[in-house]
């Protein structure tokens, strides 16, 4: 599995919109699943994207669509997301 853990810096009361936004994108080919945290804290969101492999996660950031969402996202955001991608090594759903 490949994919990645980024954070999210809301513009001050965007929150709430953001994580709305999200519930209107579509599932990517590949995806295994994926996830955004409000930490305890209620400081920046945590998103995690997993996807079956490297070549199914490249694919997916190299279409339009993904580009969009990422333009529509930002409207939200103070600064670009910091990524971290890489190959999950351990998982397991209980």
């Amino acid at each position: 599995m490949y994919g990645s853990i980024f954070s999210l810096k809301p513009k001050q009361g965007m929150k709430d919109s953001l994580i709305n936004s999200f519930r209107d994108n579509s599932v990517p080919e590949g995806m295994i699943s994926w996830y955004v945290m409000n930490p305890d804290d209620n400081g920046d969101l945590i998103g995690i994207a997993v996807f079956k492999d490297k070549e199914a996660y490249k694919s997916n950031a190299e279409k339009p669509e993904t580009h969009q969402n990422f333009i529509k996202m930002m409207e939200f955001l103070e600064e670009e997301p910091s990524w971290n991608d890489g190959e999950f090594v351990i998982g397991e759903v209980i």
